[in-house]
């Protein structure tokens, strides 16, 4: 899937034009008014339900229950779900508000000759903006609905906004796609992930998104090119053999032409994961011309690592190769972290610095220099990001990490996680994103923060933490797997649980591996690497652990 998102999204850079309006002509005042073109909300999924319509002579409970189930028609603006609604109510109703996705099924009380209450137990939530909520633990909820006489009929007079799915249901109707923004520097395009029902609107819903900026846990962390106050002129993006046209606002005219390449980019990269845009082409108020190719390189997407799993073992350290031997680091990398006797490591992007933990505490490996900047007790394996800062949390203390420069210097990081035992602390690949394992008294919990920064890119916050699905029994560690994907793992009594958590998506417990889990962490192409009991490396890239013929004493990470 990813190779083809990569695949579309080339196409669709090399196929881009840029349009702006020329200096001299800034905003037309002659030609024609035009008019925006109406969108067309048609299933585009494969799947077009179609609802039940109210049966003459229905009871309340018999409306109600056709009402919820009319929520898979999306035709027409819900007009069948309208139809079980008074006359005074139908266009009140709001069904885009919010999605509950539902475990089992529902239950319907009466409280009053004219209310019923309808219990239920939600799995996920998706809310008006797209951004997917999963229930770590079931979520139960009774909701009001209130009915009156119309010619006879029961209709509901009131009712909460929003749509109830079933979890086939949803996976029919609604389709997952990433918006992306940018890092700070520029460098990485970071995705925030979206669900949007699967019309053939999907692009303008995308795009509106984008323009509107990231989910509020991601504000702070990343950027965007687009000014404030953009939209889509015609509040619909058009799409003409394969070229979806996405004309902006005056408010995008006054960034410079970086930024403007800034936005096509990230335009690009959203829209690519509708099957129907093959290419992209912007207008600001309808207006044209080509603007100059970018003289940079694109930012990286979903940065990938060695695929050689990265260990130390018997004192050698490297990138385990397939003939049992072990390539050791570029210059005496390798050497000074086996002399640290390492219970864990991390290593950077360009492999210049690692990060090591050991008995004694945290230190910075450059080459022959190591630089211990912690040598306190109860600390969980450091971590480094790629803007010179190596991140330690303690065991103790869920409310402070520490982010040290290369040269020690320590910066306080307040978090807004809850109390428990800090098990497992990293930044993601792109360095704007952190995760936590806790031990809690209810079990693993595993959240999911934006770093923020100052100008000079020193850490000062992290924000608010999002829970993800963990691993249940006693939480072993977690990492990312990719930009998008985390995987955390427990010991239970029957074995090994590994659960892979989308942030912003669905997560999925994957089969058990044999033998106990020591350690995880991401590896090559969304890969999942495990170091067991005995030392013995596994790897998953889909729904089976394979050997990897590897044995390790302590299995970095890459970066």
């Amino acid at each position: 899937m990813r190779a083809r998102l990569r695949t579309v999204v080339a196409t669709a850079l090399a196929a881009l034009t840029v349009v702006a309006l020329t200096a001299c002509a800034a905003i037309p005042t002659g030609g024609g008014v035009r008019t925006g073109q109406s969108i067309k909300d048609e299933s585009i999924s494969g799947v077009d339900y179609r609802p039940d319509s109210p049966v003459p002579g229905a009871d309340q409970t018999a409306i109600l229950r056709g009402f919820v189930a009319a929520g898979t028609g999306a035709q027409d603006d819900y007009e069948i779900a309208r139809a079980f609604l008074a006359k005074g109510f139908a266009s009140q109703w709001d069904p885009r508000r919010s999605v509950t996705v539902l475990q089992g099924s529902g239950t319907v009380d009466r409280v009053a000759e004219r209310e019923l209450t309808y219990t239920l137990t939600a799995s996920a939530t998706v809310d008006a903006d797209g951004e997917y909520t999963q229930a770590v633990r079931p979520t139960t909820s009774t909701l009001t609905f209130q009915f009156v006489r119309e010619d006879g009929e029961w209709r509901i007079a009131s009712a909460p906004d929003g749509i109830i799915l079933t979890p086939v249901s949803f996976r029919s109707v609604f389709q997952q796609h990433a918006l992306y923004f940018f890092d700070p520097t520029n460098t990485f395009l970071v995705p925030d992930e979206r669900w949007f029902l699967a019309r053939s609107s999907t692009s303008t819903r995308i795009a509106s998104a984008l323009l509107a900026g990231p989910s509020d846990w991601l504000r702070g962390a990343v950027v965007t090119a687009f000014p404030e106050g953009t939209q889509l002129s015609l509040n619909a993006v058009t799409i003409e053999n394969g070229t979806a046209v996405v004309d902006l606002s005056t408010d995008a005219l006054r960034s410079s032409n970086d930024d403007k390449q800034r936005m096509r980019e990230q335009l690009a990269r959203s829209l690519a994961s509708v099957a129907s845009v093959s290419s992209v082409s912007i207008t600001f108020e309808g207006a044209t011309y080509s603007a100059s190719r970018p003289d940079g390189t694109p930012a990286k997407v979903n940065p990938d690592v060695d695929p050689r799993p990265l260990v130390d073992r018997k004192d050698q350290v490297g990138h385990a190769t397939t003939n049992g031997k072990v390539a050791t680091l570029g210059g005496d990398t390798s050497a000074t972290i086996a002399a640290l006797d390492p219970t864990s490591f991390s290593l950077s992007a360009s492999g210049s610095v690692a990060v090591v933990g050991n008995a004694s505490g945290v230190v910075v490996v450059r080459g022959r220099d190591a630089t211990r900047v912690d040598a306190t007790d109860d600390l969980v394996p450091p971590t480094i990001d790629d803007l010179g800062f190596v991140w330690v949390g303690r065991e103790g203390d869920t409310s402070r990490v520490t982010a040290y420069g290369l040269g020690g210097d320590p910066h306080q990081v307040a978090t807004k996680l809850p109390r428990g035992s800090l098990v497992a602390f990293q930044v993601s690949r792109d360095s704007t994103r952190a995760l936590a394992l806790i031990e809690t008294a209810d079990g693993p919990a595993l959240y999911v923060m934006a770093i923020v920064r100052g100008d000079d890119r020193t850490p000062t916050t992290l924000g608010p933490a999002v829970r993800v699905q963990a691993a249940s029994g006693r939480a072993v560690g977690a990492a990312w797997v990719n930009d998008s994907d985390v995987v955390s793992v427990g010991q239970t009594d029957s074995g090994t649980e590994v659960v892979r958590s989308t942030v912003g998506g669905q997560s999925t417990t994957l089969p058990e591996p044999d033998g106990s889990a020591r350690s995880v962490t991401g590896g090559s192409g969304g890969s999942i690497l495990l170091r067991m009991s005995d030392g013995s490396v596994l790897q998953s890239t889909g729904g089976r652990w394979d050997t990897t013929g590897v044995t390790a004493d302590v299995l970095g990470t890459q970066r």
